[in-house]
């Protein structure tokens, strides 16, 4: 896939549904099949499978001619932070407002004073039942307005933004305008919805995803952590022939608010999925946990690049660059769950793919985010790396990557699922 594919994707991609629905329009021109987990399936070699729950997590998977017991995982986050509408989000008041709440850790002060518009699911009722929709709507509909610097002299020295105060979006003064309920219904311009029940909206970004710098090596755009590894991972499985293991390719919600869902990394979704797949396919128990014992995850989430107006916050033996290569994460707190074998597996994967790997950890008085596979990891335990492209602005309304990473991060994930990887008990044979 070229880069003009993937900053397609991102454009396309303004809510977790709306990324999942990308990564299954690619899966579907694939040849994969999709199967819902409230129906029972049978599952055939030479055949490959997706399944979602909740509209927003998605595992696809290939079955070989002859599958030996092993799982190769990539897995990779559908959501970023942003704002959340509240279920009822109409402020008395003129101009109108709609409230919202923060999701996830943001950069608050980067999502005042550009367009924004909303997007994700709604909940409908048609003659057939409750359906779902979902929605994005095309227009700068809504921002949100800083305080003038003549009303907050001191605000070039830091400010603290309250997000029941300061965050509040300003929609305009609407003369046609009948509640948000019947906005959404006429939003959706379809005939079967009888009225709007629920929905999970969130604010986006108007910018789009586009390459800068002298040399158009930058990459610029939302949602980069963590959709540009998302993509990445998924575009170098689809290149991929495989093996005689069993390919996977997992994208978790929830990410940013702890995974604590039912399609978060920290649900039973991706050890339901492997359980199915296994017991379907090696009649005998030991054969399962065999399979489980051997398997790989490799979690893809973006890492913090040493920024270069403030290197005294990265870590004096951490040198991450855009364009330097894929980053493999590590912290003795298990916040990145690499260990030296992970690594030692990273690394002959990359050298395999000829793709240069820069190795990352946390000043150690300055503790970062956690990440999937330590958090996956609860549920289902597998030999684990945590490995990402290399940003800055890391939670920014607009963040920044290399357009080389990119590059680099498909080559990796491609070469990963085409390298038979045999696993000891302490040892790995790699080729």
């Amino acid at each position: 896939m070229s880069i003009d594919h993937i900053l397609a994707q991102l454009d396309r991609s303004h809510s977790p549904f709306h990324a999942v629905k990308e990564c299954v329009k690619d899966l579907k021109k694939a040849g994969f099949i999709e199967w819902k987990e409230t129906f029972p399936i049978s599952f055939e070699a030479e055949k490959s499978y997706f399944v979602m729950r909740n509209q927003s997590s998605l595992i696809a998977f290939r079955i070989p001619v002859s599958p030996k017991p092993q799982f190769k995982l990539v897995s990779a986050h559908s959501d970023s932070p942003t704002f959340k509408l509240k279920p009822n989000p109409d402020l008395p008041g003129n101009p109108l407002r709609w409230n919202v709440e923060p999701y996830g850790g943001m950069i608050m002060s980067t999502w005042l004073d550009r367009p924004l518009s909303i997007a994700g699911r709604v909940m409908v009722r048609t003659e057939k039942g409750i359906e779902t929709r979902l929605l994005d709507i095309d227009s700068d509909l809504l921002t949100i307005p800083n305080v003038a610097i003549h009303m907050n002299r001191e605000i070039n020295k830091g400010y603290s933004w309250n997000p029941a105060v300061d965050l509040i979006p300003v929609v305009g003064n609407p003369k046609n305008y009948d509640g948000f309920y019947s906005f959404l219904k006429t939003s959706l311009n379809d005939p079967t919805v009888l009225d709007v029940i629920s929905h999970d909206l969130f604010l986006y970004t108007r910018e789009n995803a586009r390459l800068v710098g002298l040399e158009q090596d930058l990459v610029s755009s939302p949602r980069l952590d963590d959709l540009s590894s998302a993509y990445t991972a998924l575009n170098g499985f689809l290149n991929a022939k495989g093996t005689d293991a069993i390919d996977v390719f997992a994208l978790f919600d929830n990410e940013e608010v702890g995974s604590l869902t039912r399609q978060g990394a920290d649900s039973t979704f991706l050890r339901d999925v492997l359980k199915r797949v296994s017991a379907d396919l090696f009649k005998d128990v030991s054969t399962r946990k065999v399979a489980l014992a051997r398997s790989i995850n490799l979690s893809v989430d973006n890492a913090h690049a040493n920024h270069p107006n403030h290197p005294e916050l990265s870590d004096k033996t951490t040198a991450i660059t855009l364009n330097g290569g894929i980053v493999l994460k590590y912290n003795a707190a298990q916040k990145y769950t690499t260990d030296a074998f992970a690594s030692a597996i990273v690394k002959e994967i990359a050298q395999l793919a000829h793709t240069s790997v820069q190795e990352y950890t946390n000043r150690s008085d300055l503790p970062g985010g956690s990440t999937l596979g330590n958090i996956s990891n609860a549920q289902t335990s597998l030999i684990s790396a945590d490995i990402g492209l290399p940003q800055l602005a890391m939670h920014s309304a607009v963040e920044l990557c290399g357009r080389e990473d990119i590059e680099s991060m498909i080559r990796f994930i491609q070469t990963y699922f085409d390298a038979s990887i045999d696993v000891g008990g302490s040892s790995v044979t790699i080729q």
